[in-house]
Parts: structure tokens; sequence; C-alpha cells
């Protein structure tokens, strides 16, 4: 039962809220993602300076952001401090992290043209799907399937920084991940298009986070 509709478990948050060191817990969850934003222009320089695109920097940037987007989710649902900025700023960040590194490694030759069309074009058309929903009152949220889009995509693009070209299964992975994500795509706008077609649309529309 999700916290909004348990009262033990609202109590046990509200509780929680009263300690200063849990106060400056539900805080983090905000403060991760703008370090995650802040680490994009490091990344993409590190990354356009590697030779062949492989850099064991790049790779441990792109590692640890993706590690603290996991990790601000988990403080995010555990501390119940969910806002607004989150809800804007951490799939931004996500999604700057993974087309980012999706375009540099096309840059260096290690991905077809195909991969950033795309996962650009995938974000352009869900940019567009989560106007949409915006007006007909929806807010987006998460379904498995966009999480293990995004976990796919994170995995195979962290291992192609760091391994050579003959390693194969990386951009196997990546590949797995990116048709995770388009059929993830696909769902949140065939949700969003159903419900904007009810007089009294629900709250929320499940949808991909940002594989």
């Amino acid at each position: 039962m999700p916290a909004c509709c348990d009262p033990g478990r609202a109590v046990s948050i509200s509780a929680a809220m009263s300690d200063p060191a849990h106060r400056w817990l539900a805080r983090l969850p905000n403060a991760l993602t703008i370090a995650r934003l802040a680490a994009l222009p490091l990344f993409w320089w590190v990354l356009l300076e590697a030779h062949h695109g492989r850099s064991a920097l790049a790779f441990v940037v792109f590692g640890v952001a993706s590690l603290t987007d996991w990790f601000d989710g988990w403080l995010a649902r555990r501390y119940g401090s969910f806002s607004r900025f989150g809800r804007l700023a951490d799939p931004l960040a996500d999604r700057l992290l993974i087309d980012s590194a999706v375009i540099l490694l096309w840059h260096h030759g290690r991905l077809p043209l195909l991969a950033p069309a795309l996962i650009i074009g995938r974000d352009v058309v869900l940019a567009l799907g989560i106007g949409s929903a915006a007006r007909h009152g929806y807010e987006l949220s998460v379904v498995y399937l966009g999480k293990t889009a995004t976990a796919a995509l994170m995995v195979g693009l962290g291992f192609m920084l760091l391994l050579p070209r003959s390693a194969s299964w990386p951009p196997v992975l990546f590949w797995a991940g990116l048709a995770l994500s388009l059929a993830a795509g696909c769902v949140y706008l065939v949700s969003v298009r159903a419900r904007s077609r009810r007089p009294q649309p629900q709250p929320q529309v499940e949808g991909p986070r940002n594989g």
C-alpha cells in the first residue's frame, strides 16, 4: 500500500521528519540530482577528449552519476521526500546523462547514427506526451519497464566507456535497453491517449521514468 494510503506509514514518516538528521536526509535526493546535473559538463569534456571514446574517468563519472540516480530515488521513497523539483529535475538529469553519452559515443564512432536518432526522437515524443498529460491533469509516474530500460542503458553505456570495441556485450545491452525504453515510451503514450478520452481523468498515469 502506498505511504499516502497507509496511516501507519504516514505517521512513521512524519515522526522521522521531526529528527534533524532525517530532515537532512530528506533534502539529500534533490541535492544529489543537482550534483548530477553539475557533473554533466565534466563528463562531456572528459568523454569528448577521450581516445576512441574510452576513458576510465568518464566511466567513473558516469557510474557515480548513475548510482546517485538509484540512491536519490531510494531516499525519496524511504523518507517520503517527493517534490515538484525532484519530479522534473531527476528524469531530466537522467536523460541528459544518457543522451549525451549516446551522442558522444556516436561522435567517436562507437555507435551508429541510428542510436542518437532513436533515443532523442523518443525523448522529444515523450516530452510532447508529458505536455499533453499535464494539460489533462495527469502526472508522470514510473513503471518497472522504464526502470529496467534505464538500468540496462546505464550499464551498457557505462561499460562501453571503459571497455574496448572488441567487448561485444555492452553494445548488446545498450540496444536491449533502448528497445525496452521505446516499448516503455509506447506504454506511456497509449496510457495518456486512453485516459485523455475519459470525462474525469485520474490524477496519475503510468509511464517510463526516463529510460
